[in-house]
Formats: C-alpha cells, structure tokens, sequence
C-alpha cells in the first residue's frame, strides 16, 4: 500500500514537471516570435480622392427693383414665385396726374408743329409766288426792250422810248432778285427758326412727361423669378427703397466653402457630383469654374463655385447643396487604411512587419479616399502594417493577426 502511494507520487512529479517543461517551452517560444499584433495588409485597389464641401444654390443675379419717384401704389400684379418676362409690369404707381400732365404736353407738340407748318407752308408759297410774278414780269420785260430795240433800229421809235424799255428791263430784274432773296428767307428765315425752336421745346416737354409717366409703372429688367415682395397697394414708396427682388434667369451655379487645406486639390474643370439636402436620393453632375483667389480668414475656407449644364427641375436658389469633387483617381493604387499612418505630418511613417520584427518605414503618401490613403513609396503589396494600438515598438519581434 505504501509502494502504491509512492509511485503516485513519482508519476505526480513526473507529469507536474512534463507540463512544466512544456509551458516553459511554450513561454521561450512565444518570447521568440513575439507577441500578437493586429495589423493591416498592403493592397493595390481603386482609389478614389474626393473634397466634400456644402453650400447653396447661386441665383445668377439678384435685381432689386424700386422706384426712382415718389408715389402711391395703386397696384402689384406679381407675387412670389411668379416667372416674369422683360417688361412685364411689376409694380403701378397712381398715374392720373402724370397722364393728363401728357397729354397736354403732347397737344402742345402738335400745335408747335402746326405753327412750324403754316410757317414753312404758307410763307413758302407767298413768297415762291411772289418770286413768279417777278420773273413773268421781268420775261415781258425782255420781250418789250427786244421789240423797241428792232423799232429803233427801223426809226420807228425814239431813243426815250428804248431806254424807258432799258429801264422796265433792269427794274423787272431787280424784283425778280428781291423775291428771290425773300422766298429763301421764308424757308430758312426768323420765323421758321422761331417756330422750330418752339416745337423743340414742345417735344422735349412731351418726352419729359412721357418719361415720368414711364417711371410710375415699374417692370421687370430681365427675365427670372420674384423671389422677395415687400410693397402692397397703398404703400407710399420713396426712391432707393427695394419693393421687389427678381432672380435672374442664366447659368445655374453652386457656391460651395472646402476647408483651404483643399485648395492644392482644386483644379478648373474638375467634374462633380452633387445633390440638394432637399432631395438627397436625387444626384446631378456639376464642374468646377470658379476657385476665389484668396481665402476667408475668418472660417479658413476658400470659396468654390460650380456650373450645372443641366440643372434638375428641383433646383431653386438658396437650396443647400452637398457636392463631392473628383480630384484624382487611381484604377491600381496601393492603399493603407488612414490610421495607420504615424505622424501623418511632414515625415509620416508606418510599423511593418519584416522577418517577424516591427520596423519603423519611412513613406510617400499620395491621394486620400474614404478612409484610405495611397502610398507611393516605402512599402510593396503584401505587406502587413501593425495598427498603432498595438504596443508593440520597432525592434520588437511580433505576430500578427488581422485588424478588426
């Protein structure tokens, strides 16, 4: 019985001492290869580099309309949201004493150009008449001196008689001049200047009524939408007071603010994705045209406008819109997760894992994706990248497993 207790006891110590060994052995080996480590795995994928920025819809021009006069409304025919066309009247002022002030201005034109007329008319033709008279008078007196020159010269008549004719002659062709001088003066003389400065002036009160009468019905400039209505019927308005708003019809742009670490990103002509916070399931292409030379330094922000070449029907000014910009692509890059770069600064690094040792690697990083990063140097596919949660430390001899 003794015998029996003490080759217990000896097999006892032999298997204690066995599981000793083989622990030891398990805690000099895992010392050896070190211990486990997540890390992530170097792969080549398609990378994609966006800028995701937020901002509204531009309305081309923004026209504020008002009056240049002081008035009293009678009445607005547009409203909110209308579309309005050039010309269309937006907003009409009273207007019974500037049309009667018209209208009387426009008769006082006419009867200016009626006394214009009688001058040029009637002056014209007294004196052109006058100017024919003269001249049948001075033709008879040719006809006469011819007669009494053939007489004379047959003795028939006296030398008295032949210069009487002379003198008939001489006194018909200096009526014939007078009359002349007197039908081109009517044309161009006192009284036709007279009468064509009074018509002038009538014209020019005509045109001052005309224009004042003009400015009591306000229309639109441009084609767009009424977007702000601030006068009804009744209202007294006064010059440089805003009554109405109208978006102006033209190119759909959107305005957007990407932090100005983006800016080196940034390039004309890049293409776009974007959609309204209104209908975030509805996306529309768009293209970088516009980057502001300068930076806003309160919010460190750079402002970046898009055109829409065809801008969705759900489209209005001042939506909220959320745009991604394409700035660069790459079908085979070779890409890490962003967190496992280390001072992801000037001079980032990474732990990877060669011949079962962490060691530090310096490397070149490129683009950023969503949650990726490329890396252009420093690194080969395959290769795995301990995270930096780990505690291990360059030198130390790891394992790894994959990151969760």
């Amino acid at each position: 019985m003794l015998m029996a207790s003490s080759t217990v006891r000896r097999w006892r110590w032999r298997i204690l001492g066995g599981a000793a060994a083989i622990l030891l052995a398990a805690l000099a080996l895992r010392a050896f290869l070190g211990p486990k480590a997540p890390a992530w795995t170097v792969e080549r994928q398609e990378l994609v580099q966006r800028v995701v920025a937020s901002g509204r819809v531009l309305a081309p021009a923004r026209i504020q309309v008002g009056s240049v006069v002081v008035g009293r409304v009678f009445r607005v025919p547009v409203d909110k949201g209308d579309r309005v066309r050039p010309g269309d009247l937006l907003v009409q002022l009273e207007d019974r004493e500037a049309l009667a002030a018209h209208s009387q201005a426009r008769a006082q034109a006419a009867q200016a150009a009626a006394r214009l007329e009688q001058v040029e008319v009637v002056s014209v033709r007294v004196t052109s008449e006058a100017l024919r008279q003269a001249e049948l008078r001075l033709a008879q007196a040719e006809v006469k001196l011819a007669r009494q020159r053939t007489l004379s010269e047959a003795g028939s008549v006296s030398q008295s008689d032949l210069d009487d004719a002379i003198q008939s002659r001489d006194l018909a062709a200096s009526q014939v001049e007078s009359a002349r001088i007197q039908a081109s003066a009517a044309a161009s003389g006192a009284d036709r200047r007279a009468a064509l400065a009074a018509l002038d002036q009538a014209r020019g009160a005509e045109q001052a009524a005309a224009a004042r009468l003009d400015q009591l019905s306000i229309r639109s400039p441009a084609p767009g939408v009424v977007t702000e209505r601030d006068v009804e019927p009744g209202d007294v308005v006064q010059p440089g007071r805003a009554l109405l708003v109208v978006a102006r019809d033209g190119p759909t742009q959107l305005s957007v603010l990407p932090d100005e670490k983006n800016l080196a990103l940034l390039r004309l002509g890049q293409a776009a994705t974007a959609s309204a916070d209104a209908f975030p399931d509805r996306t529309f292409p768009a293209r970088v045209a516009y980057i502001a030379p300068s930076v806003d330094l309160a919010r460190g922000t750079v402002e970046v406008k898009l055109d829409v070449d065809s801008p969705p029907a759900f489209l209005r000014p001042d939506m909220t819109v959320s745009v991604n910009v394409e700035t660069g692509r790459d079908p085979q890059a070779m890409v890490l997760p962003a967190g496992a770069i280390r001072d992801p600064g000037p001079a980032p690094w990474v732990l990877v894992v060669r011949d079962g040792k962490a060691v530090r690697q310096a490397v070149t990083l490129g683009m950023r994706g969503d949650g990726t990063v490329q890396v252009l140097s420093g690194l080969a596919p395959g290769e795995a990248v301990v995270t930096p949660a780990s505690p291990v430390g360059p030198g130390h001899r790891v394992r790894t497993e994959p990151a969760r």
